[in-house]
């Protein structure tokens, strides 16, 4: 498995979390709400860089070459470990000579 390389994303960072909630509602309105599975809340993240048009093209190569579904290691901004994810989706925009800002969206996944 890899590591994602060692480039920082621009703070302005957004985490989302989606608790996996299974929900049995009553005739009467009343209802009852359960998590299931092991690994019941995964979470992903919006990053962007802000990097120069060398370091842009270092991860948009290190995202190509996973294609969507090949996980990878990562740390987030603020967290203290490591998770894996993938990214099916990333963009990447080219304002100034020289510098280039990406935006990925990282999934987290559970796997051995």
């Amino acid at each position: 498995m890899a590591n994602f390389p060692a480039i920082t994303p621009t703070y302005d960072l957004s985490k989302n979390s989606a608790p996996k909630v299974r929900v049995a509602q009553f005739g009467s309105g009343y209802s009852q709400r359960t998590v299931y599975g092991i690994n019941q809340n995964p979470k992903s993240y919006l990053f962007t860089w802000n990097v120069s048009e060398a370091d842009a093209d270092t991860i948009e190569a290190f995202l190509d070459a996973r294609g969507g579904q090949e996980s990878f290691t990562f740390t987030p901004p603020g967290e203290s470990a490591a998770a894996k994810f993938i990214c099916k989706e990333w963009r990447k925009d080219i304002p100034y000579l020289n510098r280039a800002t990406i935006q990925a969206l990282f999934e987290q996944v559970f796997e051995a």
